[in-house]
């Protein structure tokens, strides 16, 4: 029952996607384009988007489950970190830049549009390589034994 509903509510949220015109680029470019031919439209979409998971959430951190059963897990993190802003900083920059972001740009793929495509696969180049700098980094901010200490 959870994957059926997680279908659902996956093709219902990819035709909103849709008819909300968040899958053409050029749309999403203009609505950026603020000193430009800006169209204001998916403002309104992002409004209506905002307004129904405002209240969605506003009654899932209530309850301990979900309507199907399954235990609520809401994030729980409220700091502003160096990684949260940078990330924000680059996710921003590519969805102007392309005109996609992740939802958008999976959603389009099924056209078989080569843009999507391209931006799809730039955005697994993308996490694999903050994944493997990740790791890296971490490993690196591990204190190493002393030299012959076993």
């Amino acid at each position: 029952m959870l994957t059926l509903s997680a279908f659902f509510c996956g093709l219902l949220f990819g035709l909103g996607l849709i008819l909300g015109g968040m899958t053409n680029p050029a749309k999403v470019q203009a609505f950026l384009d603020l000193g430009g031919a800006w169209d204001p439209s998916l403002a309104l979409v992002m409004g209506g988007a905002i307004l129904v998971a405002s209240g969605a959430f506003a009654v899932a951190k209530n309850r301990p489950r979900s309507l199907l059963g399954a235990p609520m897990q809401l994030p729980s993190a409220r700091d502003l970190e160096p990684r949260l802003i940078g990330g924000s900083v680059l996710f921003g920059a590519g969805w102007g830049l392309a005109g996609f972001c992740p939802g958008p740009a999976i959603v389009t793929l099924g056209t078989g549009a080569p843009a999507a495509g391209l931006f799809v696969c730039a955005m697994l180049v993308g996490m694999l390589a903050f994944e493997g700098l990740d790791q890296f980094l971490k490993r690196a901010r591990t204190p190493r034994p002393a030299a012959g200490v076993r």
